[in-house]
């Protein structure tokens, strides 16, 4: 009887909070939003007229610069929106409310000014910082923001944000982590990095070592039309669907100002200083040069992936397109992921490369530089059997093998490892925002970039290379090749360094990682 007496308890409290979520809901699901399309791009400016003379002596061939420097990354947004002059898609998981964020966003409201339209597409999950600023934006008449598969409250609370994924759980957990930036239809930047202090090197805390493609040519026409697949979905909502007030002309005005001062202070600060220091001939957004060259393919989940079920995402996602490219290796592999869970199939496939003489590397994050421990409980699982069969494993150390300018608060106190990428037999290359995970693969939406380009292969291998010599990557071995001990090798003063756990980890957080293995959640991370 009290069992019965509890679950009916249960039952009630479950009923009184959906009825109370539901009677604070302000998102208007049938709010009615306007289709629009890309814009054709614009082959009368200044940029457009050196990108289709590029294009002329590349016909059907798409051109890349990769963008490894974290200020590079940054200062060719800013300059590609400083340049616009009809249009500029962007389509981001994290949009944060920080130093960088600010100034992207004073660069699109003076895009705007100018009469460039601005489209604004965002994950939801991590917009709260940012809200009131998107609101403000969203006010300018030739700007225009939207947010993926949103909670039902505009400014969630704690509580009624995770009351709202217990009770919701199938359709929150799945979120949009594309990444791309659109200028005027003629250029994109697609890959890694967020828009966020962290994923510049900008701030004081941990910094993200990240890729990044500059893009010419047909594929960014693809990047287009993938981007309008998201922005006309029904998963999307303009920010003006929730119900309560909005931002007036009074508040755009106000945060102009705001973000004016900010820009200024953004300006005098070491990191711009160091910014002219390292590039002082420009971002490679702003410059003439030598580009890579080579047919591409934009690849991008369907904005259906996140309301299908498992039997149906195959024909929704990209991860078929990208074994594909892995299948045709014959000669290496190298796998860059910052979460890297294989699962018992991607264990036994990459084994199986190495079982016909393909050579695989794989560079992921350490235990003291990864973000997220509960990942690294997951790849852990499967780090020895990848081991013992022929897979080499590196794992970048937390404070080393980045790029990390001075600021004025110091230097990042930490790295992390934060770039998608993969090259096959030194010809194929894939950027991107796809992890090699389980929630990569079948829960968020992703995209990227796939390139037959040899020399490309080589400036990511190049990457790759320097992130996994002794003195910014830990090597992963066996002390015998079947049934030996785990080991971790780097340089210290240049001295080789061997470890027989997790190195630079503190027991509190390896005993973390032990007690998350033994959880079934492999499938969420």
């Amino acid at each position: 009887m009290k069992a019965i007496t509890r679950r009916a308890g249960v039952i009630a409290i479950l009923a009184v909070t959906v009825l109370m979520l539901g009677a604070c809901t302000t998102l208007r699901t049938d709010y009615v939003k306007q289709p629009s399309k890309a814009l054709p791009p614009a082959t009368a400016t200044p940029s457009g007229r050196y990108i289709r003379a590029q294009m002329n002596q590349h016909v059907e061939e798409s051109g890349f610069r990769l963008l490894t420097l974290s200020n590079n990354a940054l200062m060719s947004r800013v300059v590609l929106a400083d340049h616009a002059e009809h249009s500029i898609d962007l389509q981001y998981y994290i949009f944060n409310n920080d130093a960088t964020g600010r100034l992207m966003a004073q660069r699109l409201l003076a895009a705007a000014d100018r009469g460039v339209r601005v489209r604004l597409l965002l994950d939801d999950i991590n917009s709260a910082s940012a809200v009131d600023m998107m609101d403000a934006l969203d006010a300018h008449p030739n700007i225009e923001v939207r947010l993926f598969n949103p909670f039902h409250t505009r400014k969630p609370s704690f509580l009624s944000k995770t009351t709202q994924f217990m009770l919701d759980a199938h359709r929150l957990n799945r979120r949009m982590h594309n990444k791309s930036f659109i200028v005027d239809g003629n250029v994109a930047i697609i890959g890694g990095r967020n828009i966020g202090d962290a994923y510049f090197d900008a701030g004081n805390d941990t910094s993200f070592r990240d890729l990044d493609l500059i893009a010419i040519g047909p594929v960014v026409k693809q990047a287009s039309h993938a981007f309008d697949e998201y922005w006309n979905c029904d998963a999307v909502y303009p920010v003006q669907a929730f119900k309560g007030k909005h931002a007036s002309h009074y508040d755009l005005a106000q945060l102009r100002l705001d973000l004016r001062r900010d820009a200024r202070t953004f300006a005098q600060t070491d990191y711009a200083q160091a910014t002219l220091d390292e590039l002082p001939n420009g971002p490679s957004g702003d410059r003439p040069g030598a580009w890579f060259w080579g047919p591409a393919t934009l690849v991008a989940d369907q904005p259906a992936k996140i309301d299908a079920d498992k039997e149906e995402i195959g024909a929704l996602r990209i991860g078929p397109q990208i074994g594909a490219m892995i299948d045709q290796a014959h000669q290496d592999v190298l796998l860059i992921s910052p979460y890297f869970i294989p699962g018992v199939e991607g264990t036994r496939y990459l084994t199986g490369l190495t079982g016909r003489g393909v050579k695989v590397k794989a560079l992921t994050n350490s235990l003291a530089s990864t973000d997220e421990a509960a990942v690294h409980a997951g790849y852990s699982r499967y780090r020895r059997a990848l081991l013992e069969g022929g897979v080499q494993l590196y794992e970048l150390r937390p404070a080393a093998g980045v790029e990390q300018p001075a600021t004025s608060k110091g230097t990042s106190s930490g790295v992390s490892l934060h770039a998608k990428a993969i090259v096959v037999d030194g010809k194929m290359v894939f950027v991107g925002s796809m992890n090699m995970d389980p929630r990569s693969r079948l829960l968020n939406t992703e995209m990227g970039i796939i390139i037959d380009c040899p020399a490309l292969a080589v400036a990511v291998t190049n990457f790759f290379d320097a992130a996994t010599q002794p003195d910014s990557a830990y090597h992963v071995t066996l002390s015998e090749p079947h049934g030996g001990r785990m080991q971790w090798q780097d340089s210290e003063n240049g001295k080789l360094v061997t470890y027989h756990h997790d190195p630079k980890a503190s027991m509190k957080r390896r005993m973390e990682v032990d007690v998350l293995r033994l959880m079934p959640i492999e499938g969420l991370l």
